[in-house]
């Protein structure tokens, strides 16, 4: 009777503590979720739940019914082609900024001192978030037919336009996307040239190696991850940019977000109701496409860091 008594208060103690385990583990889960939880919904009403609509809504035609129809017009003109603009102006514009915006960015991190950063990186900020209908002005007021800067250079024997180059074309938009790449990518790709350690450098010059080798093989890879990530979100900034475009092509350059924009101001088509969504569809896919090398490149660089 007395070993029963005692393994049944075994077995109740064992049960009692079990419950505990578990509530503690529910306490704890529920208090790691807490913090996040903002984060998660916003997520959720402003990404996940305008994905999914945009993503049924492309299977619809105009009267709600099933349809390929949407998708199908995307590989035929004009929207294969404002496709194909759209993605070339993303990735020569993404170039354009990223490669002249890292030179920046590592020259004023290693001669610039801090009031210098602080300077570059206010001036930054201010000129990465011009853009639209003013940063169309400013360029004409100077670059324009009879802008500022065409008359002066036209003054020294220099005509821009004579020689075939206007602001309303596809290189014109790559000029002034440029305007508000670079400061872009001298914001987001500093912090990367700044986390590099200088221990790192002199390690490498105790072992006799070289500034080029130190670059090639330390400092390069360490940084080509970040590179590829600005690159892209440059990438995306041109991708999607529609007032800059709208207001300098007037429709001379056949880009994705102008036919989206043309299909919210209600110039709608028959049967082309939904159109818009597989035109969105269409964007988020290449977008998503677009960051399958960063995942890849970054994968090789933890292992190798690691």
């Amino acid at each position: 009777m007395a070993e029963d008594l005692t393994l049944s208060s075994q077995l109740s103690s064992f049960k009692v503590t079990g419950a505990n385990s578990r509530t503690g583990y529910l306490r704890n889960g529920i208090g790691d979720i807490l913090p996040i939880a903002p984060l998660v919904i916003f997520l959720l009403v402003f990404f996940l739940w305008p994905i999914s609509a945009v993503f049924v809504n492309a299977f619809k035609d105009n009267d709600g019914t099933f349809t390929w129809s949407n998708y199908l017009l995307l590989f035929q003109d004009p929207y294969r082609r404002a496709f194909y603009n759209s993605v070339r102006l993303g990735i020569i514009s993404a170039l354009t900024g990223a490669i002249p915006g890292a030179l920046i960015a590592l020259i004023i991190e290693k001669i610039g001192g801090n009031r210098l950063k602080k300077i570059v990186a206010s001036v930054s900020g201010v000129l990465a978030n011009t853009g639209g209908v003013p940063l169309a002005f400013m360029f004409l007021a100077a670059f324009g037919p009879e802008g500022l800067a065409t008359l002066s250079l036209k003054a020294l024997g220099i005509d821009i336009y004579g020689h075939g180059f206007t602001l309303f074309s596809f290189w014109g938009l790559v000029i002034i996307y440029s305007y508000f790449q670079i400061p872009i990518m001298v914001i987001i790709f500093s912090p990367a040239i700044e986390a590099i350690r200088k221990e790192w450098h002199d390690a490498s010059q105790s072992l006799g190696a070289s500034n080029y080798q130190y670059w090639r093989f330390i400092g390069i890879p360490i940084l080509i991850p970040s590179f590829i990530a600005s690159f892209l979100l440059l990438f995306a900034s041109a991708f999607s940019a529609f007032a800059t475009a709208r207001a300098m092509t007037v429709g001379n350059i056949s880009l994705v977000p102008l036919i989206i924009g043309t299909l919210l101001d209600g110039n709608l088509t028959v049967n082309q109701f939904n159109l818009g969504y597989a035109l969105a569809m269409g964007m988020i896919i290449i977008a998503l496409i677009a960051m399958i090398p960063y995942l890849i490149i970054q994968r090789k660089t933890s292992r190798w860091l690691h």
